[in-house]
């Protein structure tokens, strides 16, 4: 055995290549270890090599000067200036390929986060790192694991493949693919992925995400699970710290316990708050008594806890109630909105109109009641200048006064009293449908009995004056009452009349997120046989080959091989109107 000591290896082979530098450690020569010169550390500190700005120091070296190799053991540490360190228990290092593996309690470590791992591959020619038996990466927020991960030195960023997951102390994130900037705490999310917490779940499958600040942006089939309450959008802003979500173009919030949907294009969600503000051609349906109740405004806002839900709606409100088979539908016109299901009232603010099968209703203030158990229609209150008219071939049937009050039979109006002030002009008929006159009479107040949603009786309270006039002995001039307004061409026979001489939406153009660009293989494509190996290296040809089985990064290249057009490949849809039903 030759012993030497603080001897310095430095040279430069005839291909330019230059050869790693011994800068200190006990140097000796072991006949078992003919190519190799070894280094052990000493009473000065551990074995120092340096090759091209990486640095090593480690227990023991064998260096191999014909390859220009060194095996590395005990607690080692590679550095490359003051960016990246590597420590393990063992490593190798190529200078001649300048490749680095690692195996044994790897941990590499640049400025914002901290990487575990079992084996990694480190490539300075690519400045890319590489495992594939799974890793653990700790920032200053989360922590992130996988079974596949690349890091990217000169951008910062780390690529996990395969079971990827984020733990943090408010929120867990499970994706397919997630690119993470150590930098800035961003993380991209592609495929499948979920953001879980206590409060609320987020899925996409592509978005992103600000681990540090607790902001995402999300697109793809996006949506946020608030415990009874689901927020869909083409595109979904979120910040957790002030429990905000928005969510742009073809938005749907839908409440599974009261049984209700709001669609829209434009909406924001306060959780904290329960409340939704909804806008952009919004529409509110909320099923009761097995029929779809539609409420539409230019602005829907829904407040209160499930529970006790209000509906508010402002600016060209309109309601349409479609009716069971063999019922007439119920709509309604006015200026705003309000419906609280818990109470069961409906009410219908500044100039309203309500059309109840035939019967046209307008006054100052318009309330419908209904029955909170069995969900029916059960009473309508109309305050202040109350009006009811109905077409008839000869003319309107009209009752006017102060306040009137209706009263609903399985959903269709069958009496209607008109209190204080009543007035009445109409047209009955004998049993064979033929025109009797004109009735035209004042009262302290009328009640009104319907069949099929048309009159068939009058009863007078402390009739004052007036009779039945014939036809021809009742001016035309006198046959409406003051006050009176027919409105039936505004009347809501679809559902798509909630929306008829409103114009269409212009929706904005999504943002989207762009896959990756693809950055090829880690391992260059090399026949096994072509690869120049060092013989004393622990690894083997096929460690040097990506397998086939793991999963491929989705890239703009992969998809475009699907078919997919460039275009279409950020993640959004194309701004437009779906069907209003």
């Amino acid at each position: 055995m030759f012993l030497f000591f603080g001897i310095t290896l430095f040279a430069q082979d005839g291909n330019g290549t230059t050869k790693v530098s011994v800068q200190s450690g006990y140097l000796e020569k072991k006949p078992e270890f003919p190519d190799a010169v070894i280094y052990t550390k000493d009473e000065t500190g551990q074995v120092y090599i340096v090759h091209e700005g990486v640095e090593m120091w480690c227990d023991q070296a064998f260096v191999y000067l014909k390859d220009n190799f060194v095996k590395a053991y005990g607690t080692v540490r590679i550095a490359q200036g003051d960016t990246v360190s590597m420590n393990s228990k063992y490593a190798e290092y190529n200078g001649n390929t300048q490749f680095a593996f690692a195996s044994g309690d790897v941990v590499l470590t640049e400025p914002k986060t901290t990487l575990r791992t079992d084996t990694l591959y480190f490539d300075r020619i690519k400045q890319q790192a590489f495992y594939r038996t799974g890793g653990t990466v700790r920032d200053t927020a989360s922590t992130l694991t996988s079974r596949i991960g690349r890091y990217y030195a000169e951008t910062k960023k780390y690529q996990f493949l395969s079971g990827v997951k984020i733990v943090n102390p408010k929120y867990t994130v499970n994706s397919e693919q997630l690119d993470f900037y150590s930098e800035t705490g961003g993380a991209y999310l592609y495929g499948k992925s979920t953001i879980v917490s206590e409060t609320s779940t987020v899925y996409c499958e592509r978005g992103y995400y600000d681990t540090r600040n607790d902001t995402g942006y999300f697109v793809k089939n996006s949506r946020v699970d608030y415990n009874n309450r689901i927020l869909y959008g083409d595109s979904i802003y979120f910040d957790r710290n002030k429990s905000f979500a928005s969510a742009t173009n073809n938005i749907k919030v839908l409440d599974t316990l009261n049984k209700s949907i709001i669609r829209g294009h434009y909406a924001e969600v306060f959780r904290a708050k329960d409340s939704v503000f909804i806008t952009k051609r919004a529409v509110a349906v909320t099923l009761r008594d097995n029929d779809s109740i539609y409420v539409h405004a230019d602005t829907l806002q829904v407040t209160g806890k499930p529970e006790n839900r209000i509906i508010k709606g402002y600016y060209r409100a309109r309601m349409f109630k479609q009716g069971l088979p063999g019922e007439d539908p119920t709509s309604g016109k006015c200026d705003s909105i309000y419906l609280n299901q818990k109470k069961g009232i409906t009410k219908l603010l500044r100039n309203p109109v309500l059309w109840s099968g035939e019967n046209q209703m307008t006054g100052d203030t318009i309330h419908i009641l209904s029955n909170t158990k069995t969900e029916k229609l059960d009473t309508l209150k109309v305050f202040n200048n109350a009006f009811l008219v109905q077409r008839d071939s000869a003319g309107y049937n009209q009752v006017s006064g102060e306040r009137l009050i209706g009263l609903f039979t399985n959903n269709e109006l069958d009496t209607v009293n008109i209190i204080k002030n009543a007035q009445v002009i109409y047209y009955p008929r004998n049993d064979k449908n033929e025109l009797i006159g004109i009735n035209n009479t004042t009262s302290s107040s009328i009640q009104l009995y319907l069949e099929a949603q048309q009159i068939s009786g009058i009863k007078f309270i402390k009739q004052a004056k007036g009779k039945i006039y014939p036809l021809s002995k009742f001016p035309e001039n006198a046959r409406l009452l003051p006050g009176f307004i027919w409105r039936g061409e505004e009347r809501l026979l679809k559902v798509n009349d909630l929306f008829k001489g409103k114009e269409p939406p212009v929706l904005p153009k999504i943002k989207g997120i762009p896959l990756p660009k693809d950055e090829g293989e880690f391992f260059e494509d090399i026949p096994e046989d072509k690869l120049e190996i060092p013989e004393a290296s622990k690894l083997k040809p096929k460690d040097f080959q990506n397998n086939p089985d793991d999963p491929k990064p989705m890239t703009e290249e992969s998809e475009l091989e699907e078919g997919i057009p460039k275009k279409d490949s950020t993640g959004t849809k194309k701004p437009s109107v779906k069907k209003d039903q």
